[in-house]
């Protein structure tokens, strides 16, 4: 059965409303037919207006695609700092944040998977240094705190950020592959205690890393033969 992706038309003077569906619609087609096999004219007349009301809001489809993904992206960044804010602790803090990406993926899989898959296409127009727009800057922000805190070990931050990401990042790409079956929010709890693993941190334990024991206190002291 075709996808019913033709909405009706909808007119008026604020144009916010008709910005928004462009927007839907054109996730809609990108996730079906792909960025290249979507064109201007399938976007407008999914959206119910003319192909040159389209340029009023957006002069190419290559911009409507990099608005999606900024705002999508900056979206998520946001709800990095919300949560952070208001969850005390790293490993609280890596289990909502793990929470909330898989029910977003859960919830609006369409805008998850257009993140997803065309991140390589736009995340050059990040601001790489933007706590409050990028990703991965927020989430540089967690571990480095962490970090400072004694809440994980010293490391690597940016290392640490990247293992991190691919421990989320990874069964999103296999459940929309369908290789992961079930809610991705049905994992939550093991995907963020295998991110804890990865900087080091006994998911079962509580409070800050122990200190590592000198390799001098751990070796065993050997009585002597001499009586």
């Amino acid at each position: 059965m075709t996808p019913n992706y033709y909405l009706p038309p909808k007119r008026g003077r604020d144009g916010r409303p008709t910005r928004e569906r462009i927007s839907t619609a054109a996730l809609q087609l990108f996730a079906e037919k792909g960025f290249d096999g979507t064109s201007v004219r399938d976007i407008a007349r999914a959206a119910g207006i003319a192909e040159g009301a389209l340029y009023r809001h957006f002069p190419s489809k290559e911009a409507l695609a990099r608005s999606l993904f900024l705002d999508g992206y900056a979206r998520l960044a946001a709800d990095i700092g919300g949560l952070c804010a208001a969850v005390p602790g790293f490993p609280g803090r890596v289990a909502a944040l793990v929470g909330h990406f898989c029910r977003m993926f859960d919830e609006e899989p369409t805008l998850f998977g257009f993140l997803l898959l065309n991140q390589h296409d736009h995340l050059r127009f990040v601001d790489r240094d933007d706590d409050a727009g990028n990703v991965v800057s927020a989430l540089e922000r967690v571990f480095a705190e962490a970090v400072a805190a004694g809440e994980i070990p010293p490391q690597d931050v940016a290392l640490a950020t990247a293992l991190a990401l691919g421990t989320v990042v990874q069964p999103a790409v296999f459940h929309l592959y369908g290789r992961l079956e079930g809610k991705l929010a049905g994992h939550a709890e093991t995907i963020a205690a295998a991110v804890l693993r990865v900087v080091g941190v006994d998911a079962s334990a509580s409070g800050p890393p122990p200190a590592k024991t000198p390799l001098s206190a751990r070796r065993p002291r050997v009585r002597s033969a001499v009586t």
